[in-house]
């Protein structure tokens, strides 16, 4: 059977000896069952009181429910539809393939289940595929039981490492031995509590002896132990997470070979300590049952066996023949190629006995041209530098690595490891919500700090010294010169065998390559010397008489040397590597490469962390064993409370001047302009307190976690959970406000001016509970808005979120762009195709940014999508208040036609493709001004009826009927978007229109005109 898990089982079953006062168990006083003796053997540890075992009297049943299972359960129907609990079905068990008696635990998905094993114990997830029915003969009560020590209870709090080893513990006194058990009582889920021996050996004492458990307490009323019990599910879930005794391998020895529980060729326990897992204790496969198997089990086990044997060596043949098959390809594709070799060489020949009858007479001229022009072509290649062809230039590369390598640096690796217990002292503080508490672990931190500190010098005076700079750029040349070479590497394991294999043929190749060199050069000088020889014999004018034949010798001979030592030369110089040597090259090549990336990325980790201590030296030094001072935050707010209240009075002191009969308009102006100087200053300290919150948070994201803990009182932890959008230092009376009620009835909304830009204060009702929500979804905004420029976001910025100190209400600040929106514009003066194209690339960047941060809009449409200066397009914020199904319900529409995508209609929940839909509808309705729109019975509106660019129409047709395979980033780039600057996208409706237009008002030209120019100079928003 498979690898089981034990259940780690923390509740206590105290056991007294006045049973009566335990609900959960059945009283066995006056039972004839009480002190009962019963000869059981382990099969499966839970924890170390509670274990499984089988009565050595079933020990023929177990051998007829395994061979009944082996006949049944191969040809039996799987499982299908709700699984009952109380059922018995055979599970196939993963270890050994065979069939075992099953109750479903639990449904874990559509296809696993989780099953006890009912005769042995243990738990094991399943396919429904490895669960069968089996027939109503099989359907009996479980073999096995489960046990209790008595008087025993697991000590609460116990670690899991003294757990694993109770556990262990008890399996090596109860697994596979036989046991006396006299029964005490038993619970009402079937488990029996019982007094363990093993001949003498009382164990539950030998397991309290050595701290596993401990006697239990006596408690009155309820059992505190059986109201803890947990879910069995559970316990059984658990036991799959951790390793226990492995108890399911079949035997063909008996374990159970005499009636009284003698064992005859017992198999022994496998205790195996894996220190990965606490110490757990595995048994071996073979100890499956406790019981003798007849020759019928035998025999079906056997034929499993051989049949599995079979299959195996079937799976072999099939992959040898594949193997021999695609030999045989290339052996036939090579004979083919062989025989076509040969034709060709066959004509070469017969050509050259041509050739040879021909030029027979001048045979000796053409063999030494022939020879000097080898000789000639030996002269230029010996010139040139063939190294690569042995590997020199790697050969080279790795003794650079090996000279100056950096792969290891002391002072790094200790800095890692106070770095690395300096970040867990960090997350201590960061997660401690008591001010007393983080003190103390601020104080361990400070230690681990200045060792830190002492390490980074360490570290950094070190660096300084190293030339990483210099060698970095050895390394980057060099790989640079090899790739040139060799192209890309092949990936591979790093080998010292394939280096090894790289220098013996490299060592035999140059030896061969000199051998070769050093023939050629010896038979050429034996060619000058007879050429020298040869000279005395044909000079007249000498008298010494000269034999021919001693002088001249036997020029064929060397001729044929000569040539064949300059050929063999010119062969090893110009003919291709083979693959062999090829195939060396390369991979010593990508195991040169591999330590080049290696030593690079060393060297960038270490110039990394380099960079981080310089910035944490910069950063501490200041702060070593203290906190940063928030004082001149506390300045900046104070500073703020003394202007608030200058401009409060100032206000009253405006408005007590204006109600009196006897005003002075000249005292009013002085006030009036004495509160814009007020509230300048106000909004000039609001920024430098937001600048100097930023600073405290970064402090605190890298340094400082203690920063919120030790100053509550500055309200940083809001701050930072708004993302920098929070602000405790507004407040709307500050403000010159004016109502703006024709923008919105819904809410309060006011317009106001901050440093000369004007703003619009959008209110929001809000209690407890729906402020945290505001918060959050206007800091997710506010972030994704923050993670691209600005300008490039495509998103209405939020400026600042404050909340009213007198009235539940949260005001948000927004820029205010008068008449900007696309409904406002498009009633005035509609945008062209050029510039609503320009808009709506625009809105599509806002809809990409807002979707990479997994927000859904939720309610695009036509006034809260903005044109500004008629080019740029962004897309405006949404009610904070409401999630995006409440803003999504909503039914928006524009010149007739409904935003509302198809799957909203119908109730499902609002997407990027449902925003997408709307992107779409008003891309149209932009498209086909003043135009009625026909829709399907979905209300899709009908786009082939309009005349529109290609372009434009391939994009409307993919956001509106296919927009389920659309993104917002490919929106970006469609074919519409990417049109070189100037062009316009043709549409003869609106040039229609147009023309019309100008032909019947001249002047409103000009008055666009005039509104472009206000639009350039910032007079003035559409």
């Amino acid at each position: 059977m498979a690898r089981q898990h034990l259940v780690r089982k923390r509740s206590v079953y105290p056991e007294a000896q006045k049973l009566r006062r335990f609900p959960g168990l059945v009283q066995m006083d006056e039972d004839t069952h009480y002190n009962k003796v019963e000869d059981v053997v382990g099969s499966h540890v839970e924890d170390a009181v509670t274990f499984w075992a089988q009565n050595v009297s079933r020990n023929k049943d177990i051998m007829k429910i395994g061979c009944s299972l082996s006949e049944v359960c191969p040809h039996a129907n799987s499982v299908f539809g709700n699984l009952d609990p109380k059922k018995i079905y055979g599970g196939l068990f993963s270890e050994d393939k065979c069939w075992y008696r099953c109750k479903v635990l639990k449904t874990i998905s559509d296809d696993k289940c989780l099953v006890r094993y009912i005769d042995y114990g243990n738990t094991e997830i399943l396919n429904r595929s490895d669960i069968v029915e089996i027939p109503p003969e099989l359907q009996f009560s479980s073999i096995a039981k489960k046990y209790r020590l008595w008087g025993l209870q697991i000590p609460s709090g116990q670690e899991v490492t003294q757990f694993d080893q109770g556990r262990t513990f008890l399996g090596s006194l109860i697994f596979e031995k036989e046991i006396k058990m006299r029964i005490k009582a038993t619970y009402q889920d079937g488990t029996v509590i019982a007094q363990a021996e093993y001949g003498t050996v009382d164990i539950g004492e030998e397991v309290a002896k050595k701290g596993f458990a401990e006697k239990c307490r006596l408690t009155s009323g309820i059992d505190a132990s059986e109201a803890k019990k947990p879910d069995p599910n559970q316990l059984a879930l658990r036991s799959l997470k951790n390793p226990i005794p492995l108890w399911g391998r079949r035997s063909n020895q008996s374990t159970f070979s005499r009636p009284k529980g003698h064992f005859n060729g017992r198999l022994t326990l496998d205790v195996k300590y894996e220190t990965n897992a606490g110490n757990h204790v595995t048994f071996p496969k073979e100890s499956l049952a406790a019981g003798d198997f007849n020759l019928g089990s035998n025999v079906s086990l056997a034929k499993i066996k051989q049949d599995q044997k079979l299959i195996e060596e079937n799976e072999k043949l099939k992959t040898e023949k594949e193997v021999l098959l695609e030999n045989y390809k290339a052996l036939e594709l090579k004979v083919e190629q062989t025989a076509q070799e040969l034709q060709q060489e066959k004509t070469a020949t017969m050509d050259l006995t041509k050739h040879l009858e021909s030029t027979l007479k001048t045979c000796v001229g053409t063999r030494l041209k022939n020879l000097a022009a080898k000789v000639e072509l030996l002269k230029e290649i010996r010139h040139i530098n063939i190294s690569i062809r042995f590997g020199n230039d790697l050969s080279d590369a790795m003794q650079v690595l090996d000279e100056g390598s950096f792969t290891t640096l002391a002072s790094l690796s200790e800095l890692e490891k106070i770095w690395a217990e300096y970040n867990v002292a960090q997350e201590k503080i960061q997660t401690c919500p008591n001010e007393n508490e983080g003190n103390i672990l601020i104080a361990e931190r400070n230690e681990v700090q200045q060792k830190l500190f002492v390490a980074v010098d360490v570290f950094i005076l070190e660096v300084d010294e190293l030339p990483l700079d210099k060698r970095l750029k050895t390394l980057q040349d060099l790989a640079t010169s090899l790739e040139s070479v060799y192209g890309k590497a092949k990936e591979g394991t790093n080998s010292e065998e394939i280096l090894r294999k790289f220098y013996d043929w490299q060592c035999t190749k140059r030896e061969e390559f000199a051998s070769i060199r050093s023939e050629t050069e010896a038979s050429l000088q034996h060619l000058v010397a007879w050429f020298q020889n040869s000279q005395k014999v044909f000079d007249l004018s000498l008298d010494e008489p000269l034999t021919s034949e001693d002088m001249i010798g036997n020029i064929d001979e060397i001729l044929e040397k000569t040539e064949s030592c300059v050929c063999k030369e010119l062969e090893l110089s110009l003919i291709e590597q083979g693959v062999v040597d090829k195939e060396i090259i390369l991979s010593t090549y990508s195991q040169v490469l591999q330590r080049i990336h290696s030593e690079e990325k060393f060297i960038a980790t270490m110039l990394s962390k380099y960079k981080d201590s310089v910035e944490f030296k910069k950063q501490i030094i200041d702060c070593l064993n203290k906190s940063p001072s928030v004082d001149y935050l506390l300045s900046i707010k104070k500073t703020l409370k003394g202007l608030k209240a200058q401009l409060r009075w100032k206000l009253v002191e405006k408005s007590n001047l204006e109600e009196s009969d006897d005003h002075d308009g000249t005292e009013i102006e002085k006030i009036k302009q004495e509160i814009t100087q007020l509230r300048s200053s106000v909004f000039q300290e609001i920024y430098h307190e937001r600048e100097e919150y930023e600073k405290l948070n970064s402090l605190t994201q890298k340094w400082f976690p203690e920063l919120p803990l030790l100053y509550p009182e500055i309200g940083l932890l809001k701050y930072m959970n708004s993302g920098g959008l929070l602000t405790m230092s507004l407040e709307r009376d500050l403000l010159d406000t004016e109502p703006m009620k024709e923008l919105s009835s819904k809410r309060p909304l006011v317009c106001s001016e901050v440093n000369g830009q004007p703003v619009l204060l959008k209110g929001y009702s809000v209690d407890v509970d729906t402020e945290g929500r505001v918060i959050q979804r206007a800091a997710s905004y506010h972030r994704a808005c923050g993670y691209a420029k600005e300008e490039e976001s495509g998103l209405l910025p939020l400026i600042f979120l404050f909340m009213c100190k007198s009235d539940p209400v949260a005001y948000l600040m927004v820029p205010y762009y008068p008449k900007a929106n696309l409904s406002a514009v498009q009633a005035s003066m509609p945008l062209t195709s050029e510039e609503a194209l320009k808009v709506m690339k625009g809105v599509a960047r806002g809809l990409h940014t807002l979707h990479s941060a997994n927000i859904i809009h939720g309610s695009l449409h036509q006034n809260n999508v903005f044109a500004l200066n008629r080019e740029q397009g962004i897309v405006g914020d949404f009610d904070f208040t409401k999630s995006e199904s409440q803003r999504a319900s909503v039914n928006m529409m524009v010149g007739g036609l409904s935003l509302l995508s198809p799957e909203l209609k119908i109730g499902k929940p609002p997407s990027a493709s449902s925003d997408l839909y709307a992107y779409g509808c008003l891309l149209l309705w932009l498209s086909v001004p003043n135009q009625e729109f026909e829709t399907n019975e979905d209300g899709i509106p009908k786009v082939d009826q309009f005349h529109l660019d290609d372009n434009v129409k391939s994009l409307l047709c993919s956001l509106i009927y296919f927009r389920s395979s659309m993104t917002a980033e490919q929106v970006l780039n469609a074919e519409c978007f990417l049109l070189p600057k100037g062009k316009t996208i043709p549409n003869t409706e609106k040039e229609i229109e147009y023309t019309q237009h100008n032909k019947e008002d001249e002047s409103k030209i000009e008055s666009l005109d005039r509104y472009k120019e206000k639009a350039r100079n910032g007079e003035a928003n559409p």
